[in-house]
Protein backbone atom coordinates (compact mmCIF):
# COMPACT_ATOMS: atom_id res chain seq x y z
CA UNK A 1 0.00 0.00 0.00
CA UNK A 2 1.34 3.45 -0.74
CA UNK A 3 -0.07 5.67 1.99
CA UNK A 4 -2.81 4.63 4.72
CA UNK A 5 -4.80 7.89 3.61
CA UNK A 6 -5.01 9.82 0.18
CA UNK A 7 -4.40 13.27 2.23
CA UNK A 8 -0.97 12.39 2.56
CA UNK A 9 -0.35 12.98 -0.73
CA UNK A 10 -1.37 17.05 -0.20
CA UNK A 11 1.19 18.08 1.41
CA UNK A 12 3.79 16.04 -0.71
CA UNK A 13 2.74 17.51 -4.13
CA UNK A 14 2.29 21.03 -2.40
CA UNK A 15 5.79 20.56 -1.86
CA UNK A 16 7.77 19.38 -4.94
CA UNK A 17 5.26 21.13 -7.09
CA UNK A 18 3.42 24.30 -5.45
CA UNK A 19 2.66 26.45 -8.27
CA UNK A 20 1.58 23.65 -10.41
CA UNK A 21 -2.39 23.72 -11.12
CA UNK A 22 -4.10 20.92 -9.60
CA UNK A 23 -7.41 22.15 -10.11
CA UNK A 24 -8.71 24.35 -12.98
CA UNK A 25 -12.42 25.22 -13.19
CA UNK A 26 -14.88 28.31 -14.16
CA UNK A 27 -13.79 30.14 -10.63
CA UNK A 28 -9.92 29.69 -11.57
CA UNK A 29 -7.20 28.04 -11.08
CA UNK A 30 -5.96 26.57 -7.92
CA UNK A 31 -2.33 25.50 -7.31
CA UNK A 32 -1.10 22.56 -5.12
CA UNK A 33 -0.17 24.78 -2.27
CA UNK A 34 -3.64 26.58 -2.10
CA UNK A 35 -5.62 23.12 -2.39
CA UNK A 36 -3.17 21.52 0.36
CA UNK A 37 -3.99 24.31 2.41
CA UNK A 38 -7.53 24.89 2.07
CA UNK A 39 -8.03 20.96 2.65
CA UNK A 40 -6.15 21.27 6.04
CA UNK A 41 -8.59 24.42 7.06
CA UNK A 42 -11.79 23.02 5.70
CA UNK A 43 -10.53 19.64 7.39
CA UNK A 44 -10.37 21.84 10.75
CA UNK A 45 -13.69 23.74 10.64
CA UNK A 46 -14.97 20.21 10.34
CA UNK A 47 -13.26 18.67 13.22
CA UNK A 48 -14.92 21.81 15.25
CA UNK A 49 -18.35 20.43 14.58
CA UNK A 50 -17.30 17.22 15.77
CA UNK A 51 -16.20 15.52 12.70
CA UNK A 52 -13.84 12.55 13.48
CA UNK A 53 -12.93 8.91 12.66
CA UNK A 54 -15.65 7.07 10.94
CA UNK A 55 -18.10 9.63 10.81
CA UNK A 56 -20.54 10.08 7.91
CA UNK A 57 -20.39 13.46 6.17
CA UNK A 58 -22.96 14.04 3.47
CA UNK A 59 -21.73 16.32 0.35
CA UNK A 60 -24.49 17.87 -1.63
CA UNK A 61 -22.12 20.62 -3.60
CA UNK A 62 -22.23 21.44 -7.07
CA UNK A 63 -19.25 20.68 -9.43
CA UNK A 64 -16.56 23.34 -8.21
CA UNK A 65 -13.07 22.64 -6.57
CA UNK A 66 -14.90 22.83 -3.25
CA UNK A 67 -16.55 19.84 -3.72
CA UNK A 68 -13.17 18.37 -3.81
CA UNK A 69 -11.44 20.35 -1.32
CA UNK A 70 -14.18 18.88 1.32
CA UNK A 71 -13.48 15.39 0.18
CA UNK A 72 -9.92 15.57 1.15
CA UNK A 73 -10.54 17.58 3.94
CA UNK A 74 -13.04 14.21 5.24
CA UNK A 75 -10.25 11.95 4.33
CA UNK A 76 -7.78 13.82 6.11
CA UNK A 77 -9.98 13.25 9.75
CA UNK A 78 -10.60 9.71 8.45
CA UNK A 79 -14.41 10.60 7.88
CA UNK A 80 -16.58 8.98 4.90
CA UNK A 81 -18.09 10.70 2.11
CA UNK A 82 -21.37 10.51 1.45
CA UNK A 83 -22.31 11.24 -1.71
CA UNK A 84 -25.47 13.48 -2.78
CA UNK A 85 -26.44 14.85 -6.13
CA UNK A 86 -27.04 18.59 -5.26
CA UNK A 87 -29.95 18.35 -7.84
CA UNK A 88 -32.09 15.82 -6.11
CA UNK A 89 -35.29 16.71 -4.83
CA UNK A 90 -35.75 16.89 -1.21
CA UNK A 91 -37.49 13.28 -0.76
CA UNK A 92 -34.14 11.81 -2.90
CA UNK A 93 -32.12 13.37 -0.53
CA UNK A 94 -33.96 12.36 2.58
CA UNK A 95 -34.37 8.95 1.40
CA UNK A 96 -30.12 8.93 1.51
CA UNK A 97 -29.69 10.69 4.44
CA UNK A 98 -32.53 8.91 6.23
CA UNK A 99 -30.57 5.17 5.61
CA UNK A 100 -26.82 6.34 6.39
CA UNK A 101 -27.40 8.78 8.72
CA UNK A 102 -24.70 11.41 7.98
CA UNK A 103 -23.07 13.18 11.28
CA UNK A 104 -24.13 16.22 8.91
CA UNK A 105 -24.41 17.97 5.38
CA UNK A 106 -21.95 20.28 3.35
CA UNK A 107 -24.82 22.23 1.22
CA UNK A 108 -24.88 24.99 -1.16
CA UNK A 109 -25.79 28.21 0.26
CA UNK A 110 -29.16 27.92 -0.60
CA UNK A 111 -29.93 24.39 -0.27
CA UNK A 112 -33.33 23.57 2.19
CA UNK A 113 -33.15 21.51 5.48
CA UNK A 114 -32.90 17.51 4.83
CA UNK A 115 -35.15 16.35 7.75
CA UNK A 116 -33.57 16.91 11.17
CA UNK A 117 -29.64 16.38 10.36
CA UNK A 118 -27.24 19.43 10.28
CA UNK A 119 -26.31 21.27 7.91
CA UNK A 120 -23.10 23.42 7.04
CA UNK A 121 -23.67 25.66 4.25
CA UNK A 122 -20.83 26.47 2.04
CA UNK A 123 -21.51 30.08 1.19
CA UNK A 124 -19.49 32.94 1.19
CA UNK A 125 -19.44 33.26 5.24
CA UNK A 126 -17.96 30.14 5.56
CA UNK A 127 -15.74 30.42 2.78
CA UNK A 128 -14.42 33.11 4.50
CA UNK A 129 -13.66 31.85 7.86
CA UNK A 130 -12.38 28.68 6.02
CA UNK A 131 -9.64 31.31 4.18
CA UNK A 132 -9.06 32.44 8.17
CA UNK A 133 -8.41 29.34 9.88
CA UNK A 134 -4.77 28.00 10.52
CA UNK A 135 -3.10 25.77 7.89
CA UNK A 136 -2.78 21.93 8.94
CA UNK A 137 -4.42 22.35 12.33
CA UNK A 138 -5.39 18.41 13.03
CA UNK A 139 -2.80 15.68 12.40
CA UNK A 140 -3.96 13.39 9.55
CA UNK A 141 -5.46 10.22 10.83
CA UNK A 142 -3.32 7.52 9.22
CA UNK A 143 -5.14 4.08 8.76
CA UNK A 144 -5.88 2.25 5.30
CA UNK A 145 -8.78 0.54 6.68
CA UNK A 146 -10.74 3.62 7.53
CA UNK A 147 -13.66 4.48 5.11
CA UNK A 148 -12.92 7.14 2.25
CA UNK A 149 -16.07 7.10 0.52
CA UNK A 150 -19.83 5.18 0.33
CA UNK A 151 -19.90 3.97 -3.26
CA UNK A 152 -23.61 3.94 -3.87
CA UNK A 153 -25.08 2.51 -7.06
CA UNK A 154 -26.46 4.52 -8.98
CA UNK A 155 -30.46 4.73 -8.21
CA UNK A 156 -32.24 7.08 -5.72
CA UNK A 157 -35.16 5.65 -4.65
CA UNK A 158 -35.63 2.60 -3.00
CA UNK A 159 -33.34 1.38 -0.43
CA UNK A 160 -30.10 2.81 -0.79
CA UNK A 161 -27.05 0.24 -1.46
CA UNK A 162 -23.16 0.61 -1.87
CA UNK A 163 -19.66 -0.67 -0.39
CA UNK A 164 -17.55 1.50 1.99
CA UNK A 165 -14.58 1.63 -0.67
CA UNK A 166 -11.43 2.25 2.43
CA UNK A 167 -8.52 4.49 1.71
CA UNK A 168 -6.53 0.75 0.48
CA UNK A 169 -9.57 0.31 -2.06
CA UNK A 170 -9.16 3.30 -3.92
CA UNK A 171 -5.83 3.65 -3.74
CA UNK A 172 -5.93 -0.11 -5.95
CA UNK A 173 -8.22 1.50 -7.88
CA UNK A 174 -5.57 4.00 -8.52
CA UNK A 175 -3.00 1.79 -9.52
CA UNK A 176 -5.55 0.14 -12.09
CA UNK A 177 -6.17 3.24 -13.42
CA UNK A 178 -2.45 4.04 -13.93
CA UNK A 179 -1.76 0.55 -15.66
CA UNK A 180 -5.01 0.49 -17.85
CA UNK A 181 -4.95 4.20 -18.98
CA UNK A 182 -1.81 5.43 -17.96
CA UNK A 183 -2.35 8.42 -16.30
CA UNK A 184 0.78 10.64 -15.08
CA UNK A 185 1.47 13.76 -13.27
CA UNK A 186 1.75 15.90 -16.38
CA UNK A 187 -1.78 14.85 -17.01
CA UNK A 188 -4.65 17.35 -18.17
CA UNK A 189 -7.81 15.68 -17.31
CA UNK A 190 -10.94 16.95 -17.88
CA UNK A 191 -14.06 15.93 -15.54
CA UNK A 192 -17.64 16.24 -17.61
CA UNK A 193 -19.35 14.15 -15.06
CA UNK A 194 -20.97 14.99 -11.91
CA UNK A 195 -18.45 14.97 -9.07
CA UNK A 196 -21.03 12.54 -7.16
CA UNK A 197 -20.95 9.78 -9.78
CA UNK A 198 -18.40 7.09 -9.12
CA UNK A 199 -16.63 7.53 -12.77
CA UNK A 200 -16.09 10.65 -12.53
CA UNK A 201 -15.22 10.96 -8.80
CA UNK A 202 -12.71 8.58 -8.75
CA UNK A 203 -10.50 9.80 -12.14
CA UNK A 204 -10.26 12.87 -10.39
CA UNK A 205 -8.85 11.41 -7.14
CA UNK A 206 -7.16 9.06 -9.09
CA UNK A 207 -5.24 12.28 -11.07
CA UNK A 208 -5.01 14.45 -7.70
CA UNK A 209 -3.35 11.55 -6.01
CA UNK A 210 0.01 11.74 -8.59
CA UNK A 211 -0.07 15.87 -8.73
CA UNK A 212 -1.29 15.69 -12.34
CA UNK A 213 -4.30 18.81 -13.34
CA UNK A 214 -8.39 18.60 -13.01
CA UNK A 215 -10.09 20.39 -14.93
CA UNK A 216 -14.09 20.39 -13.97
CA UNK A 217 -16.46 21.17 -16.89
CA UNK A 218 -19.82 23.86 -15.45
CA UNK A 219 -22.81 21.39 -15.72
CA UNK A 220 -24.78 21.18 -17.93
CA UNK A 221 -22.95 22.47 -21.24
CA UNK A 222 -23.53 22.21 -24.48
CA UNK A 223 -21.02 19.60 -27.19
CA UNK A 224 -19.70 22.96 -28.34
CA UNK A 225 -18.85 23.89 -25.13
CA UNK A 226 -16.88 20.51 -24.57
CA UNK A 227 -15.19 20.62 -27.72
CA UNK A 228 -14.19 24.17 -26.65
CA UNK A 229 -12.87 23.51 -23.28
CA UNK A 230 -10.97 20.30 -24.28
CA UNK A 231 -9.07 22.60 -27.01
CA UNK A 232 -8.68 25.48 -24.73
CA UNK A 233 -7.07 23.76 -22.20
CA UNK A 234 -5.20 21.10 -24.10
CA UNK A 235 -7.17 18.09 -22.44
CA UNK A 236 -5.01 15.07 -22.22
CA UNK A 237 -7.03 12.69 -20.51
CA UNK A 238 -11.02 12.88 -20.47
CA UNK A 239 -13.99 11.13 -19.23
CA UNK A 240 -17.92 11.13 -21.12
CA UNK A 241 -20.47 8.75 -20.77
CA UNK A 242 -22.55 7.89 -23.71
CA UNK A 243 -25.20 10.79 -24.11
CA UNK A 244 -22.69 13.03 -24.64
CA UNK A 245 -20.71 11.04 -27.12
CA UNK A 246 -24.33 10.83 -29.09
CA UNK A 247 -24.57 14.41 -28.93
CA UNK A 248 -21.61 15.11 -30.49
CA UNK A 249 -22.02 12.27 -33.51
CA UNK A 250 -25.29 14.48 -34.20
CA UNK A 251 -23.06 17.11 -34.94
CA UNK A 252 -22.22 17.95 -38.50
CA UNK A 253 -18.92 16.10 -39.63
CA UNK A 254 -15.50 17.97 -39.64
CA UNK A 255 -12.55 17.73 -41.66
CA UNK A 256 -10.97 16.47 -38.08
CA UNK A 257 -11.95 14.29 -35.46
CA UNK A 258 -13.76 16.70 -32.47
CA UNK A 259 -11.49 15.63 -29.99
CA UNK A 260 -8.32 14.43 -31.55
CA UNK A 261 -6.25 15.58 -28.69
CA UNK A 262 -6.40 13.66 -25.34
CA UNK A 263 -4.37 10.89 -25.40
CA UNK A 264 -7.77 9.06 -24.16
CA UNK A 265 -11.23 9.95 -24.31
CA UNK A 266 -12.48 7.48 -21.83
CA UNK A 267 -16.12 6.21 -22.08
CA UNK A 268 -18.20 4.82 -19.09
CA UNK A 269 -21.37 4.21 -17.85
CA UNK A 270 -23.02 2.17 -20.10
CA UNK A 271 -21.77 -0.08 -23.41
CA UNK A 272 -21.38 1.62 -26.59
CA UNK A 273 -23.51 0.01 -29.84
CA UNK A 274 -21.00 -1.43 -32.29
CA UNK A 275 -21.48 1.15 -34.85
CA UNK A 276 -21.63 4.43 -32.73
CA UNK A 277 -18.44 3.08 -31.29
CA UNK A 278 -17.03 2.56 -35.58
CA UNK A 279 -18.74 6.18 -36.31
CA UNK A 280 -17.19 7.74 -32.78
CA UNK A 281 -13.78 6.93 -33.03
CA UNK A 282 -13.75 8.22 -36.64
CA UNK A 283 -15.75 11.37 -36.13
CA UNK A 284 -15.04 12.05 -32.36
CA UNK A 285 -11.47 10.54 -31.57
CA UNK A 286 -9.21 7.99 -32.56
CA UNK A 287 -8.19 7.10 -28.91
CA UNK A 288 -11.73 6.19 -27.63
CA UNK A 289 -11.80 3.67 -24.90
CA UNK A 290 -14.60 1.98 -23.35
CA UNK A 291 -13.65 1.34 -19.67
CA UNK A 292 -16.32 -1.20 -18.35
CA UNK A 293 -16.52 -0.49 -14.45
CA UNK A 294 -18.93 -0.14 -11.84
CA UNK A 295 -19.70 2.43 -8.22
CA UNK A 296 -19.58 -0.87 -6.63
CA UNK A 297 -16.97 -2.70 -7.47
CA UNK A 298 -14.31 -0.60 -9.63
CA UNK A 299 -13.18 -1.86 -12.83
CA UNK A 300 -13.89 -4.39 -14.87
CA UNK A 301 -12.53 -4.32 -18.83
CA UNK A 302 -10.92 -2.02 -21.28
CA UNK A 303 -11.62 -1.82 -24.96
CA UNK A 304 -9.30 -0.23 -26.98
CA UNK A 305 -9.10 1.23 -30.45
CA UNK A 306 -6.88 -1.19 -31.54
CA UNK A 307 -9.66 -3.87 -30.54
CA UNK A 308 -11.49 -4.72 -33.77
CA UNK A 309 -13.74 -6.66 -36.10
CA UNK A 310 -15.69 -9.36 -33.47
CA UNK A 311 -14.32 -7.54 -30.43
CA UNK A 312 -15.96 -4.17 -31.37
CA UNK A 313 -19.39 -5.81 -29.81
CA UNK A 314 -17.30 -6.51 -26.63
CA UNK A 315 -16.61 -4.16 -23.62
CA UNK A 316 -12.88 -5.39 -23.81
CA UNK A 317 -10.47 -7.86 -22.23
CA UNK A 318 -10.13 -7.27 -17.88
CA UNK A 319 -7.85 -4.56 -16.98
CA UNK A 320 -4.81 -4.90 -14.91
CA UNK A 321 -5.17 -7.42 -11.74
CA UNK A 322 -9.18 -7.72 -12.28
CA UNK A 323 -10.14 -11.78 -12.50
CA UNK A 324 -13.36 -12.11 -14.58
CA UNK A 325 -15.65 -15.54 -14.47
CA UNK A 326 -18.99 -16.43 -16.31
CA UNK A 327 -20.85 -19.10 -14.05
CA UNK A 328 -23.93 -20.44 -14.20
CA UNK A 329 -26.86 -20.00 -11.54
CA UNK A 330 -25.06 -22.45 -8.89
CA UNK A 331 -22.01 -20.34 -9.22
CA UNK A 332 -20.29 -22.85 -11.17
CA UNK A 333 -17.95 -21.40 -14.33
CA UNK A 334 -19.37 -22.13 -17.80
CA UNK A 335 -17.88 -23.14 -20.73
CA UNK A 336 -16.12 -20.48 -23.00
CA UNK A 337 -18.75 -18.36 -25.33
CA UNK A 338 -21.65 -19.39 -23.17
CA UNK A 339 -23.80 -16.97 -21.39
CA UNK A 340 -23.56 -16.23 -17.79
CA UNK A 341 -23.58 -14.08 -14.91
CA UNK A 342 -20.61 -11.78 -14.63
CA UNK A 343 -18.61 -11.77 -11.94
CA UNK A 344 -15.37 -10.44 -11.11
CA UNK A 345 -12.49 -10.31 -8.30
CA UNK A 346 -9.38 -7.89 -7.90
CA UNK A 347 -7.78 -5.85 -5.12
CA UNK A 348 -10.04 -2.78 -5.16
CA UNK A 349 -13.31 -4.69 -5.29
CA UNK A 350 -14.75 -4.56 -1.47
CA UNK A 351 -16.22 -7.56 0.36
CA UNK A 352 -19.65 -6.39 1.44
CA UNK A 353 -22.05 -3.98 1.09
CA UNK A 354 -22.27 -1.35 4.18
CA UNK A 355 -24.64 -2.17 6.61
CA UNK A 356 -26.80 -4.37 4.64
CA UNK A 357 -25.69 -8.09 5.10
CA UNK A 358 -29.19 -9.68 3.23
CA UNK A 359 -27.89 -7.73 -0.31
CA UNK A 360 -24.51 -7.92 0.75
CA UNK A 361 -25.46 -12.34 0.30
CA UNK A 362 -26.18 -11.85 -3.72
CA UNK A 363 -23.64 -9.02 -4.80
CA UNK A 364 -20.17 -10.63 -2.42
CA UNK A 365 -19.69 -14.40 -2.63
CA UNK A 366 -16.45 -16.45 -1.68
CA UNK A 367 -14.65 -13.26 -2.58
CA UNK A 368 -16.21 -12.75 -6.02
CA UNK A 369 -18.18 -9.53 -6.93
CA UNK A 370 -21.39 -10.24 -9.19
CA UNK A 371 -22.48 -7.09 -10.69
CA UNK A 372 -25.36 -7.74 -11.51
CA UNK A 373 -24.55 -8.18 -15.39
CA UNK A 374 -24.77 -11.39 -17.90
CA UNK A 375 -22.29 -12.27 -20.72
CA UNK A 376 -19.93 -14.17 -21.67
CA UNK A 377 -16.11 -14.70 -22.55
CA UNK A 378 -14.52 -16.00 -25.81
CA UNK A 379 -11.14 -17.38 -25.99
CA UNK A 380 -9.50 -14.46 -26.93
CA UNK A 381 -10.65 -13.47 -23.32
CA UNK A 382 -13.17 -10.49 -24.44
CA UNK A 383 -16.11 -9.91 -22.38
CA UNK A 384 -19.48 -9.70 -24.26
CA UNK A 385 -22.50 -8.11 -22.49
CA UNK A 386 -25.66 -9.51 -22.91
CA UNK A 387 -27.52 -7.40 -20.48
CA UNK A 388 -28.41 -7.12 -16.60
CA UNK A 389 -30.13 -10.19 -15.45
CA UNK A 390 -32.75 -8.47 -13.90
CA UNK A 391 -33.61 -7.07 -17.45
CA UNK A 392 -34.04 -10.45 -19.36
CA UNK A 393 -37.16 -11.33 -20.84
CA UNK A 394 -38.15 -14.72 -20.61
CA UNK A 395 -41.43 -15.33 -23.26
CA UNK A 396 -42.78 -18.94 -23.08
CA UNK A 397 -39.66 -20.01 -21.43
CA UNK A 398 -37.25 -18.90 -23.75
CA UNK A 399 -34.39 -16.32 -22.32
CA UNK A 400 -33.89 -13.22 -24.24
CA UNK A 401 -31.24 -10.96 -24.06
CA UNK A 402 -32.46 -7.20 -24.82
CA UNK A 403 -28.68 -5.94 -25.87
CA UNK A 404 -29.69 -8.39 -28.35
CA UNK A 405 -32.35 -6.74 -30.34
CA UNK A 406 -30.82 -3.54 -29.19
CA UNK A 407 -27.49 -3.82 -30.88
CA UNK A 408 -29.75 -4.89 -33.82
CA UNK A 409 -32.27 -2.03 -34.08
CA UNK A 410 -29.13 0.07 -33.74
CA UNK A 411 -28.20 -0.82 -36.91
CA UNK A 412 -31.43 0.90 -38.62
CA UNK A 413 -29.97 4.29 -39.76
CA UNK A 414 -33.05 6.08 -38.65
CA UNK A 415 -31.81 5.03 -35.30
CA UNK A 416 -30.48 7.43 -32.23
CA UNK A 417 -30.98 5.22 -29.28
CA UNK A 418 -33.28 2.65 -28.49
CA UNK A 419 -33.99 0.10 -24.87
CA UNK A 420 -35.98 -2.70 -25.59
CA UNK A 421 -37.65 -4.02 -22.02
CA UNK A 422 -39.83 -6.71 -21.12
CA UNK A 423 -43.99 -6.52 -21.78
CA UNK A 424 -45.69 -8.55 -19.30
CA UNK A 425 -47.80 -11.04 -21.26
CA UNK A 426 -50.52 -13.55 -20.04
CA UNK A 427 -50.28 -15.91 -23.41
CA UNK A 428 -46.38 -15.63 -23.08
CA UNK A 429 -45.29 -14.83 -19.51
CA UNK A 430 -43.64 -11.30 -21.24
CA UNK A 431 -43.28 -9.97 -24.95
CA UNK A 432 -40.81 -7.66 -25.88
CA UNK A 433 -41.36 -3.97 -26.39
CA UNK A 434 -38.51 -1.92 -28.12
CA UNK A 435 -38.86 2.16 -26.58
CA UNK A 436 -36.72 4.07 -30.13
CA UNK A 437 -35.59 7.20 -30.55
CA UNK A 438 -35.49 8.10 -34.36
CA UNK A 439 -35.97 10.02 -37.36
CA UNK A 440 -39.57 10.84 -38.10
CA UNK A 441 -39.63 8.47 -41.25
CA UNK A 442 -39.03 5.52 -39.48
CA UNK A 443 -42.49 3.28 -38.40
CA UNK A 444 -43.00 0.65 -35.85
CA UNK A 445 -43.28 -2.23 -38.71
CA UNK A 446 -40.35 -1.36 -40.60
CA UNK A 447 -38.50 -2.08 -36.99
CA UNK A 448 -40.34 -5.29 -36.07
CA UNK A 449 -39.38 -6.40 -39.78
CA UNK A 450 -35.96 -5.83 -39.82
CA UNK A 451 -35.46 -7.69 -36.19
CA UNK A 452 -37.75 -10.53 -37.79
CA UNK A 453 -35.10 -10.60 -40.86
CA UNK A 454 -32.22 -10.33 -38.67
CA UNK A 455 -32.94 -12.22 -35.66
CA UNK A 456 -34.82 -15.26 -34.55
CA UNK A 457 -38.52 -14.33 -34.96
CA UNK A 458 -39.34 -14.49 -30.97
CA UNK A 459 -36.93 -11.86 -30.69
CA UNK A 460 -38.85 -9.08 -32.65
CA UNK A 461 -40.23 -6.93 -30.71
CA UNK A 462 -44.21 -7.35 -29.93
CA UNK A 463 -44.68 -3.50 -30.67
CA UNK A 464 -42.49 -0.61 -30.84
CA UNK A 465 -43.12 2.83 -28.93
CA UNK A 466 -41.53 6.15 -30.31
CA UNK A 467 -40.19 8.39 -28.02
CA UNK A 468 -38.41 11.83 -27.73
CA UNK A 469 -35.64 10.26 -25.33
CA UNK A 470 -34.60 7.85 -23.23
CA UNK A 471 -34.95 8.60 -19.72
CA UNK A 472 -31.16 8.31 -18.26
CA UNK A 473 -29.54 8.76 -14.78
CA UNK A 474 -26.32 11.15 -14.69
CA UNK A 475 -24.37 8.40 -15.79
CA UNK A 476 -26.10 7.78 -19.26
CA UNK A 477 -28.06 4.53 -17.94
CA UNK A 478 -31.19 4.07 -19.53
CA UNK A 479 -33.65 3.52 -16.84
CA UNK A 480 -35.80 0.55 -18.34
CA UNK A 481 -37.63 0.23 -14.78
CA UNK A 482 -39.11 3.96 -15.80
CA UNK A 483 -40.10 2.37 -19.55
CA UNK A 484 -41.36 -0.68 -18.31
CA UNK A 485 -43.91 0.92 -15.87
CA UNK A 486 -45.41 2.90 -19.35
CA UNK A 487 -46.86 -0.38 -20.14
CA UNK A 488 -49.78 -2.25 -19.29
CA UNK A 489 -50.50 -6.14 -19.01
CA UNK A 490 -51.68 -8.21 -22.60
CA UNK A 491 -54.26 -10.31 -21.60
Amino acid sequence: MLFSNIAETLAINARRRPDHPAIISAQGAIDYATFARRCGQTASMLADHGVGPRDIVGIALKDTAEHLVAMYACAWLGATVLPFDWRWSDGEKENLAGWFRPRLILAEPDASAIGGHEMLHVDAAWLARRDGAPPDARAIVRDEELGLILSLSSGTTGRPKGPLLTHRLAQNRFLQHWAALSFHEQDRHLISTPLYFGGGRMFALSHLFIGATVILLQLPYTPEQLIESVRRHRVSTMFIVPTMLRRLLSMPAQERPLLDGPRYVISGGSALHPSERAAALKQISPNLVNYYSSSEGGAVSILLPSHRDAAEASVGRPVFLTDVEIVDGDDRPVEIGQIGLVRYRGPGVPSELYMDPQESRFMFRAGWFYPGDMGRMDASGFLYLTGRAKDMIIRGGVNIYPQDIERTIMRMAAVEDVAVVGWPSAAFGEEIAAFVVARPELDAASVIAFCRAELATYKAPRDVFFVDSLPKNSAGKVLKKDLAARLTRLD
